[in-house]
């Protein structure tokens, strides 16, 4: 594995990242209020995707106290992913495109506890069609029929939660188990199982956290999204550095 390799993934994660704390702020809202088309100065967004990508802006437009976290989270993760893979694999180009998106949808759902389907269903369809050219080249070391029935089994398993206790888990989580689904089934069952309980047992340790706190009650609800996210993250870490070559 070449440091030059691992560095290459940082610093596409940084620069993605970096388009990260606009598309977020533009995201984030209630259910029942349109996207933001301005900055807080009032400022419209500008160009064609008026927002979600970012863009060049003015000083006053800043939508984020912190507007590195974003860019450093997403830089550690395409590092995590490059230095786990250890080789340029096909798949490992597909992580490294959706990775911004994994901490874009991380951080509305951690905002204002919703994940907005222009997000989610657009990358349910695409983990799958990017996989599927992935597993015919060279290098691969997944399974292109596993992926599908990883997305079908973690979505069908999260539609189930949710249909027993739609209360607890809000049908935005079901639409992302689909592309984390393909993603952790592109490396087996066990992957696919690993990081599903992961991202359950994250979850459950922060509740009880803000629980044994006092800020929080049992009943109360908690932005399951991120945890979804970081579970199946861990996932692929594990997929990656098992795979065969």
């Amino acid at each position: 594995m070449s440091i030059a390799f691992v560095a290459a993934a940082a610093l596409w994660g940084a620069a993605a990242g970096l388009l990260v704390p606009r598309a977020a702020y533009r995201l984030s809202v209630a259910p029942d209020e349109p996207w933001r088309a301005a900055c807080p100065a009032g400022h419209p967004f500008a160009g064609p995707a008026r927002g979600w990508l970012g863009g060049p802006g003015r000083a006053a437009c800043a939508t984020t106290p912190a507007p590195l976290v974003a860019p450093l989270l997403t830089a550690l993760a395409c590092a995590a992913l490059a230095a786990a893979t250890g080789a340029p694999r096909p798949e490992l180009l597909v992580w490294l495109l959706v990775a911004p998106f994994g901490t874009l949808l991380a951080v509305v759902d951690a905002r204002v506890h919703r994940l907005p389907d222009p997000l989610t269903l657009p990358l349910a369809a695409a983990l799958p069609l990017l996989l599927a050219p992935a597993a015919l080249l060279p290098y691969a070391a997944g399974s292109w029929l596993h992926a599908l029935l990883g997305a079908l089994a973690l979505g069908g398993g999260y539609l189930g939660l949710f249909l027993l206790h739609p209360n607890g888990m809000g049908f935005g989580d079901v639409k992302l188990a689909v592309p984390l689904g393909a993603a952790l089934g592109w490396y087996g069952w066990g992957v696919l199982f690993v990081g599903a309980f992961a991202g359950f047992a994250l979850g459950a340790l922060y509740g009880l956290g803000l629980v044994v706190a006092r800020r929080a009650g049992r009943g109360s609800a908690i932005p399951f999204g991120p945890f979804m996210i970081v579970g199946a993250f861990l996932g692929l870490l594990l997929g990656a550095f098992t795979a065969l070559p």
